[in-house]
């Protein structure tokens, strides 16, 4: 671990042609949930940039090699480290536009940042101290979940982590607490906290906020319908970003389908979400 004392981290990151910022205009995290093959991953974010390109907001593109969260052992991962690499470098090539992916290992972080722009870190992982700063020594942005067992007001400690490693480019996502069994709850006054607390631009992510854990037994549930309505409230409270998975047949996806958003609904809620930010930080 490089000995720098803790920082505050930026206000506004910037990541390609999208910048985040708490008081800046709404940037989008997007993608499908798995990264399926090289022609749906190209596919999927060709569509996106042309969304977004049209209605002129900046945009990360988001997709996994690797789901090691899954509900059943018996649940499709994805294609791997080794066959996405190359497909995550020509879509930025390519296409222009800056990719996101997952780390679950200390060991797959540098590798990663060859060919992505942002490290997210999952909910589940966001307290791993290890992979927190190998992440944040790579240079590259790490974007982090909040745990769903965590309060907004302690992810203070997990980006003093982050920043302590040199690196002050980091975004925080809200996705939701546990409530109950097999469901989560959003309370919107984490986001103001999370932006408060930590000092980091704030992504709401409005699919896996309607996500049921488990919901389906071998399998996790969702509430696709309710992805709008979420979403709209986050960026009314104020947001830096808004995440989204989104897929061209949700569902025939190989997971996440019960709570991604149909590709060809984005265009319509993006423009919302945009006139509803644009009143937010009027």
């Amino acid at each position: 671990m490089t000995n720098i004392p803790a920082s505050k981290p930026n206000p506004a990151v910037k990541i390609g042609a999208a910048t985040f910022g708490n008081a800046l205009p709404l940037a989008l995290i997007a993608g499908p949930c798995a990264l399926e093959s090289r022609a749906h991953a190209l596919e999927t974010a060709s569509a996106l940039k042309e969304i977004a390109g049209k209605l002129g907001i900046g945009l990360v593109y988001k997709t996994s090699f690797d789901k090691a969260n899954r509900t059943s052992a018996k649940s499709a991962r994805g294609i791997g480290l080794d066959a996405a690499l190359p497909i995550f470098a020509e879509i930025r090539k390519s296409l222009g536009i800056p990719v996101l992916t997952d780390v679950h290992e200390t060991e797959q972080c540098s590798r990663v940042a060859e060919v992505v722009d942002v490290l997210q870190i999952p909910a589940f992982l966001c307290r791993q101290t290890d992979l927190l700063i190998a992440a944040a020594e790579t240079g590259r942005a790490v974007n982090v979940k909040k745990g769903q067992f965590l309060a907004p007001w302690d992810m203070a400690n997990v980006v003093a982590k982050i920043t302590s490693a040199g690196n002050a480019n980091v975004l925080v996502t809200e996705r939701g607490a546990s409530f109950g069994y097999n469901t989560l709850v959003s309370d919107f006054r984490a986001l103001p906290i999370l932006a408060r607390t930590t000092g980091a631009p704030v992504i709401f992510d409005a699919t896996h906020s309607v996500q049921q854990p488990g919901g389906q037994g071998t399998s996790s549930g969702g509430e696709r319908e309710f992805v709008p309505v979420l979403a709209r409230a986050a960026v009314a409270v104020g947001v830096a970003g808004i995440f989204i998975e989104t897929h061209p047949d949700p569902d025939r996806a190989p997971s996440d389908g019960p709570n991604m958003m149909p590709l060809k609904q984005m265009e319509g809620l993006l423009r919302r979400l945009i006139e509803f930010d644009r009143l937010a930080k009027r």
